[in-house]
């Protein structure tokens, strides 16, 4: 019984899937198969109902999905208070970022990090939202950044920062010139707009639609760079956060416009699972993540 077994079954129990558990162990679907036909055999007893879309759990499956659920964490505990033994802290975080968490910013928190704990090593993912919630209930990172977090029977959320936002526009838009922008000034725009799935594409949806206004839709994407770009190439306006804007603000590539309409901005927070026990140097990280003071933005 290893722990790659125990998670792969912690993993069906969650997503309800035996697919999408065995992509979050970096198996294939028919291995994954064969694992738990020959768990159930070892244990005398059928552990899922495979006549339910989507599977679910038997009476024994559920107790097997605690078991499992038990021995992680109760290894995570060992590893936090081995660790505390220690007399240096030392080892590597392990993060998933959305894309709009800089590169720039995190390499910035890597170095300070280094500075206090140069034995503690950074690595960071970036993912789409639902791959960032996704690492975390997997284990494979200690703590997700990700924009409108949400908590769940399985997910933490410490709020990080409450980002405004602003209308992005070439510097040479006819709105660029405006001190303040009133979403009416937006009817027709030609507008850049996020994937519709993104929770930050429905919350500037409301706001538009709140306003009664219908902009021009031009492009879509996944993520702000991507957005930030076409903006500057004059394919439309958008609406972001006034923060990922500092690099392009103070080379005059591009122009940020106050919303006139307060109350318009986009949470981030850091998520983990519940009753994670953090080693010394995930814990230093995420400490130093919530002392981190918001960058100065050029105007």
């Amino acid at each position: 019984m290893s722990f790659d077994n125990l998670r792969l079954f912690r993993d069906i129990a969650q997503t309800r899937s035996l697919s999408r558990a065995a992509e979050l162990s970096g198996i294939t679907p028919s291995a994954a198969s064969q694992h738990i036909n020959e768990l159930e055999k070892t244990l005398g007893a059928q552990l899922l109902d495979r006549s339910t879309r989507p599977l679910s759990l038997t009476l024994e499956g559920k107790l097997y999905a605690d078991l499992c659920r038990d021995v992680l964490r109760r290894s995570d505990e060992f590893k936090a208070a081995l660790d505390e033994l220690r007399s240096e802290v030392e080892g590597t975080v392990r993060v998933a970022a959305i894309y709009s968490v800089g590169l720039s910013e995190m390499s910035v928190l890597e170095t300070e990090l280094h500075r206090r704990l140069p034995h503690v090593r950074l690595e960071v993912d970036y993912l789409r939202p639902e791959k960032v919630y996704e690492s975390v209930l997997a284990d494979r990172v200690d703590l997700g950044l990700v924009s409108y977090p949400e908590s769940t029977r399985e997910i933490a959320v410490i709020p990080w920062r409450n980002e405004v936002m602003v209308l992005a526009t070439a510097p040479t838009h006819q709105l660029a010139q405006l001190a303040r922008v009133h979403a009416g000034d937006l009817d027709k725009a030609d507008f850049i707009m996020f994937d519709d799935d993104l929770p930050i594409a429905r919350e500037i949806s409301r706001y538009l639609k709140n306003a009664d206004v219908s902009v021009n839709p031009t492009m879509r994407f996944d993520n702000i760079q991507t957005i930030k770009e076409a903006v500057m190439l004059g394919s439309g306006v958008s609406i972001v956060p006034r923060r990922i804007l500092r690099s392009e603000l103070a080379e005059g590539r591009i122009a940020a416009v106050p919303l006139a309409e307060p109350g318009l901005r986009r949470p981030v927070g850091i998520i983990h699972r519940k009753r994670k026990k953090f080693q010394r140097a995930a814990q230093a990280f995420m400490e130093l993540l919530q002392e981190a003071p918001e960058p100065a933005v050029v105007a």
